[in-house]
Protein backbone atom coordinates (compact mmCIF):
# COMPACT_ATOMS: atom_id res chain seq x y z
CA UNK A 1 0.00 0.00 0.00
CA UNK A 2 1.41 3.36 -1.00
CA UNK A 3 1.59 6.06 1.63
CA UNK A 4 -0.22 9.30 0.99
CA UNK A 5 1.81 12.49 0.76
CA UNK A 6 0.38 13.55 4.14
CA UNK A 7 1.62 10.32 5.74
CA UNK A 8 5.07 10.82 4.20
CA UNK A 9 5.18 14.38 5.52
CA UNK A 10 4.18 13.19 9.02
CA UNK A 11 7.01 10.61 9.00
CA UNK A 12 9.53 13.28 7.95
CA UNK A 13 8.28 15.74 10.55
CA UNK A 14 8.74 12.98 13.14
CA UNK A 15 12.46 13.01 12.34
CA UNK A 16 12.68 16.79 12.83
CA UNK A 17 10.57 16.91 15.98
CA UNK A 18 13.27 15.81 18.51
CA UNK A 19 15.51 18.77 17.68
CA UNK A 20 12.59 21.19 17.95
CA UNK A 21 11.51 19.55 21.23
CA UNK A 22 15.05 19.97 22.60
CA UNK A 23 14.60 23.74 22.25
CA UNK A 24 11.12 23.68 23.79
CA UNK A 25 9.21 23.86 20.51
CA UNK A 26 7.31 21.62 18.13
CA UNK A 27 5.77 21.53 14.67
CA UNK A 28 2.19 20.60 13.82
CA UNK A 29 1.05 19.53 10.36
CA UNK A 30 -2.00 21.59 9.37
CA UNK A 31 -2.53 20.59 5.73
CA UNK A 32 -0.93 19.19 2.60
CA UNK A 33 -2.57 20.78 -0.44
CA UNK A 34 -3.13 18.83 -3.68
CA UNK A 35 -0.56 21.05 -5.41
CA UNK A 36 2.23 20.10 -2.98
CA UNK A 37 2.22 22.92 -0.42
CA UNK A 38 2.72 21.80 3.18
CA UNK A 39 1.17 24.03 5.83
CA UNK A 40 2.62 23.72 9.31
CA UNK A 41 2.27 25.53 12.60
CA UNK A 42 5.30 26.05 14.82
CA UNK A 43 4.30 25.74 18.48
CA UNK A 44 5.85 26.12 21.93
CA UNK A 45 9.11 28.07 22.01
CA UNK A 46 9.22 28.00 18.18
CA UNK A 47 6.02 30.05 17.91
CA UNK A 48 7.55 33.32 19.09
CA UNK A 49 11.16 32.71 18.14
CA UNK A 50 12.77 35.32 15.86
CA UNK A 51 14.55 32.47 14.04
CA UNK A 52 11.32 30.58 13.32
CA UNK A 53 11.17 31.61 9.63
CA UNK A 54 14.71 30.37 9.13
CA UNK A 55 13.89 27.14 10.98
CA UNK A 56 10.85 26.73 8.75
CA UNK A 57 12.61 27.36 5.41
CA UNK A 58 16.20 26.22 5.97
CA UNK A 59 15.39 23.36 8.33
CA UNK A 60 11.93 21.90 7.89
CA UNK A 61 11.37 22.79 4.21
CA UNK A 62 14.87 21.71 3.17
CA UNK A 63 14.58 18.29 4.85
CA UNK A 64 11.03 17.65 3.62
CA UNK A 65 12.02 18.48 0.02
CA UNK A 66 14.99 16.11 0.24
CA UNK A 67 12.72 13.27 1.36
CA UNK A 68 9.68 14.21 -0.75
CA UNK A 69 10.96 15.93 -3.93
CA UNK A 70 7.47 16.58 -5.32
CA UNK A 71 6.73 19.10 -2.55
CA UNK A 72 6.62 22.71 -3.72
CA UNK A 73 7.05 24.58 -0.46
CA UNK A 74 6.45 24.63 3.27
CA UNK A 75 4.57 27.58 4.75
CA UNK A 76 3.82 28.57 8.32
CA UNK A 77 0.24 29.31 9.28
Amino acid sequence: MEETMKERVEVSLGKIRPSLNADGGDVELVEVTPDGVVKVKLTGACAGCPMSQMTLKMGIEKMLKEEIPELKEVVGV
